[in-house]
């Protein structure tokens, strides 16, 4: 049998790695630019597919990793027993989620890959965070930033655009655990890239998306051992009410603030042509229309039509005819039904579960990917309560490449560890078999009577 270890052949090391420092790096500052790099990945895996094709261990990874394989197959799936069933073919729908099915050889690729240059993310996630605020030199606003002046790029609404900046921001910092080398150096630069995401992020407008931060601190202190001593909580818990008094005390989050307040007053009063009370009744408009339509909805891609039904007849408001329902679980329900819904939970927890068993390894490596592939999957989830996270494309390519070059940092580190357990036991049964045979070459043959 051997042992050896099987990497990707070294000439596409070098080109692997830049690609997954580039395409974060790019997603918020080049429209399309993650998108090249996520092709240019799924070429080379595709061919080392090819060339590996009757290698079992080469496709191990999947066999290993089932629910993660379920995850990004199940939604394209789902939708092409919907649009056969219906006697339809819209291709443009499975476009945002063909991502996640295109990515699993690249997940498969990307474990052939040593542990240290899977890092190259991390470094990619801080300067797309870095990027994202260089937004506020490129188009600046006409006047100054008032409260009602929000931060994006040209290709994008500020809801994804902050939400991204924020996860790339936090991402600088939960892999900083990766940089075992050159440390002051990549905690400064990884540090800019969390303080300039932050700004872009704060600077876009969002809400909803701020409610991942507690998720984000809670994550960095298991990675971190915040919480192994009352005093490291106690620190840590004055820090974050320290940076939350901050932000609430500005003129930005203030208003913010105030506009939800008074979006919750008005709806009480039975004003529900507000921001808040506008998403409550897209929602209650794709709960109707999975109670008429409860196992495919109504189609992917007809919600628009849909609900302009329903305005037709007097059950929804035709204020919130739209072809989104400002949720990734509410708008599943409505297009396509049970299976819909079925296919989210199944993303979220294929996408979750591997990092959540190693969230407590006891190798750094292992455990800063599975705490930063939690953020990424379990902010998806947050940020999905009140937009549609699975729609845009500059969303779903990068989810999806952070998703597998995480879990493929687990399973490559895996695979490091227990190499090096093996070249040990093999080293010291050389050195005790060498001692043995010493003393046996030693010993004398006993000295036979004269008599």
């Amino acid at each position: 049998m051997n042992d050896a270890p099987k990497f990707l052949p070294r000439r596409l090391v070098p080109f692997v790695t830049l690609l997954l420092l580039l395409a974060p790096a790019v997603n918020l500052v080049w429209r399309g630019g993650t998108g090249y790099c996520f092709f240019l990945l799924l070429a080379i895996a595709l061919q080392q597919a090819w060339v590996n094709r009757h290698d079992r261990d080469y496709f191990a990874p999947l066999r290993a990793h089932p629910w993660y394989v379920a995850a990004m197959v199940v939604p394209v799936t789902a939708m092409l027993v919907q649009q056969a069933v219906y006697g339809y073919w819209d291709p443009r729908q499975f476009d945002p989620l063909s991502r996640f099915a295109l990515a699993v050889p690249i997940f498969v690729m990307l474990c052939r890959l040593p542990s240290r240059n899977l890092a190259a993310i991390g470094w990619g996630c801080a300067l797309g965070a870095l990027a994202a605020s260089a937004w506020l030199i490129i188009a600046p606003p006409a006047g100054d930033w008032s409260a009602t002046v929000r931060l994006t790029n040209y290709y994008t609404n500020p809801i994804p655009f902050g939400d991204t900046a924020l996860l790339f921001a936090f991402l600088s910092l939960f892999t900083f655990g990766w940089d075992r080398r050159h440390r002051a150096f990549a905690l400064v630069v990884k540090l800019l890239g969390l303080v300039a995401g932050g700004v872009a992020s704060y600077l876009s407008g969002t809400r909803g998306g701020w409610i991942a931060i507690p998720l984000f601190l809670i994550l960095i202190g298991v990675q971190y051992g915040w919480f192994t001593h009352w005093k490291r909580i106690v620190v840590a818990a004055v820090c974050i009410a320290a940076c939350v008094a901050a932000l609430l005390s500005t003129e930005r989050i203030h208003q913010r603030f105030i506009d939800a307040t008074r979006d919750v007053s008005l709806l009480e009063r039975g004003e529900e042509n507000t921001s808040v009370g506008e998403r409550l009744q897209l929602w209650r408009a794709s709960i109707t229309l999975f109670e008429q339509h409860p196992i495919y909805g109504v189609g992917k891609g007809h919600l628009r039509s849909a609900i302009r039904d329903l305005a037709e007849r007097g059950i929804a408001s035709p204020h919130i005819i739209n072809e989104r329902a400002h949720s990734d679980f509410f708008s599943a329900l409505a297009e396509m039904g049970a299976i819909g819904a079925a296919s989210i939970f199944v993303v979220y927890f294929g996408t979750s579960v591997y990092f959540w068993r190693a969230r407590r390894d006891t190798d750094p490596v292992i455990r800063t990917a599975a705490c930063s592939g939690l953020a990424v999957s379990f902010s998806t989830i947050l940020f999905g309560l009140t937009i549609d996270v699975f729609v845009p494309i500059m969303v779903t390519v990068v989810l999806a490449l952070l998703t597998a070059t995480f879990l493929a940092a687990i399973v490559a580190r895996r695979r490091e560890c227990a190499l090096d357990a093996l070249r040990a036991q093999t080293q010291r049964d050389t050195v005790q078999a060498r001692a043995h045979g010493h003393v046996q070459s030693d010993a004398r043959p006993p000295v036979a009577s004269s008599s």
